[in-house]
């Protein structure tokens, strides 16, 4: 029952505690009796290879290891609560879903209606809810989690952290993102063979990463054939001298082709002011973006054609909704049914409020407040940024004052909190529940 997961594991002598999390697993000694337990499964957001095997496990979990018969999907997200029909869940309703991409319960942004989905938990006489989603969804997951617990109803919420970008904190990486690096390899290499095949050929190829450039960054140094990887945190410029124009040419007089890889929230600041969206935001919050591939694409083509130096052929790839709709690979559905039997332990042992998540190599359970504090962002100081730096031999993009700032943007040099992150992080022992949620009978 004491086992803790460290957040941090690289410390100094002199370093804080710091945080930690209650290791995920059985316990031996569960809240809930098996035959009055009536759980209910929900996906929201964005699709993601492995929402399936989530799904599957989960109800294999509660079937086979306690028992439990009553399963409801709920369909359509969060809004399916109070307005859409459910579905009856079985170990042979969902035996072969691990096989397919998206998920059978289907998924929408929004709906975050907190009255009207506890409303609905209650009626239904639903006791675990398990909420598959990104960062949206935990922040909604939360928000019902604090209505249940205001009505002092005894109802287990468990999230299970899903983004393909891997921008969810805390956790080691999310299930799917490994499935989508790979996939993502099929569309850089079909680049590079076109870019090859034709003088001065450019491939150039958008990925997924809105806010977060993890895929592009894993892509580009699992490709080896990738010349330039754009990202959010790392801005750019394309003019003058050091710009992206500059190493396009110098890489092409190197080499005859070239390969760049996209995140489609990179260079946003650089797209036309009447080409931008006026703060327009999606059913989850997120703001709309323009589709930065297409345009760095004509800017590029616009600016070899001005100087009329050197003709270019370029060719652009989308893979976006390809990649996130594939079923999972062996490595993500390993993740994903670990991650499921952690969620099944943790709410039968009546634990709620929280999050199961790989953190250090270790399955934790934490607290939604911790997963909604910030997002997970590449820090361009970092090593990992570096060796991609050296593995593409890129220019940084960045001049003296944007790495002061972005040195100003990494965590204390302890590696843990600074002494007002420490005193806020005083929470008991288990880093998870308070005397009210108890974990026997």
């Amino acid at each position: 029952m004491d086992d803790t997961v460290p957040q941090k594991v690289v410390v100094h002598k002199d370093s804080p505690r710091g945080v930690h999390f209650r290791r995920a697993g059985p316990r031996q000694k569960v809240y809930f009796e098996s035959d009055e337990v009536h759980a209910c499964i929900v996906t929201c957001g964005g699709l993601c290879p492995g929402l399936n095997t989530v799904i599957r496990e989960i109800v294999c979990g509660l079937y086979h290891m306690y028992g439990v018969s009553r399963i409801l999907g709920i369909d359509g997200g969060y809004r399916g609560f109070y307005a859409k029909n459910t579905v009856t869940l079985t170990p042979k309703v969902v035996n072969d879903i691990h096989k397919r991409g998206g998920t059978i319960l289907g998924t929408s942004r929004g709906g975050h209606d907190k009255s009207k989905i506890v409303d609905s938990i209650q009626d239904r006489g639903i006791n675990q809810v398990y909420i598959i989603g990104g960062d949206g969804t935990q922040k909604g997951a939360a928000v019902i989690y604090e209505e249940i617990r205001r009505r002092g109803l005894k109802v287990s919420v468990v999230g299970i952290p899903k983004t393909i970008d891997n921008d969810i904190p805390v956790i080691d990486k999310s299930f799917g993102f490994d499935t989508a690096v790979e996939e993502a390899q099929r569309a850089i290499n079909a680049a590079h063979v076109e870019a090859e095949s034709i003088e001065n050929g450019i491939g150039l190829v958008k990925l997924m990463g809105r806010y977060s450039g993890f895929i592009a960054m894993y892509a580009t140094l699992a490709s080896r054939d990738v010349d330039c990887c754009l990202i959010p945190e790392s801005p750019f410029y394309l003019e003058g001298k050091g710009g992206l124009y500059e190493f396009i040419e110098k890489r092409l007089k190197e080499n005859g082709h070239m390969v760049i890889v996209i995140a489609e929230g990179a260079g946003q600041d650089l797209l036309s002011e009447n080409l931008q969206p006026l703060d327009q935001k999606d059913a989850s919050g997120n703001k709309l973006l323009q589709d930065v591939g297409l345009c760095i694409s004509q800017k590029i083509k616009d600016h070899f054609a001005r100087q009329n130096k050197m003709s270019i052929n370029l060719k652009y790839i989308d893979p976006t909704y390809m990649i996130r709709a594939i079923p999972s690979n062996a490595s993500d559905n390993v993740n994903c049914t670990l991650l499921a039997q952690s969620a099944v332990h943790g709410a039968m042992a009546g634990f709620t409020g929280h999050t199961v998540g790989l953190v250090n190599g270790r399955h934790t359970y934490i607290p939604f407040h911790r997963i909604n504090e910030k997002q997970n962002k590449v820090v361009i100081t970092d090593r990992m940024w570096a060796r991609l730096l050296s593995s593409t031999n890129q220019p940084s993009f960045l001049d003296p004052k944007d790495i002061e700032q972005a040195k100003k943007a990494i965590e204390p040099a302890n590696g843990l909190l600074d002494d007002e992150q420490a005193k806020k992080a005083k929470e008991p022992a288990n880093g998870l529940l308070d005397d009210e949620c108890p974990e026997d009978k």
